[in-house]
């Protein structure tokens, strides 16, 4: 290389790195069922009717509760682990909705070997953001409204003198 030709090549640069946003954590682990007693129980007798309250929060309204239990319960008795297939659906959508990671393992998984404690994580990760599945996505949406109410415009002070 000749001393007189300045170097024309340029350094390679380091890429850049785009970081995602920190997933959130689950509010609660998956084995904390009697952090919740009442939804524990109903979960333990009919699993169906915690999954509907859920999915009618996490769809907001569609399907009603009474259609989710319906499907849930229908699809327990036809295919038995249809209902494990159709439940961890729910569960993607809350994820990707909060940000929450697959934890302890796959959607699937989960429900496949952990059905009643992932249902009662599940209700309790929406009841613990102020969406309480109980009361169905019309109460939810309106509390939702009510919280968001601004305080009123402080008047400017009007002309003076």
């Amino acid at each position: 290389m000749n001393p007189n030709e300045s170097n024309t090549k340029s350094t390679p640069q380091a890429p850049v790195s785009y970081t995602s946003p920190p997933e959130e954590q689950w509010s609660t682990g998956i084995c904390d069922c009697f952090k919740d007693k009442t939804s524990c129980w109903v979960t333990c007798w009919c699993p169906c009717i915690t999954f509907g309250r859920t999915a009618e929060i996490v769809d907001q309204g569609k399907p009603s509760c009474f259609t989710a239990t319906r499907n849930c319960l229908m699809l327990a008795h036809l295919f038995g682990i249809g209902a494990c297939i159709y439940t961890c659906t729910y569960r993607a959508k809350l994820r990707v909705h909060y940000s929450l990671p697959p934890k302890p393992c796959g959607d699937c998984c989960v429900h496949f070997c952990c059905f009643f404690c992932a249902l009662c994580q599940e209700y309790r990760e929406l009841k613990i953001r102020g969406l309480d599945p109980e009361g169905g996505w019309a109460a939810a949406n309106a509390k939702k409204l009510k919280d968001r109410t601004t305080a009123p415009p402080i008047p400017s002070p009007g002309m003076t003198r």
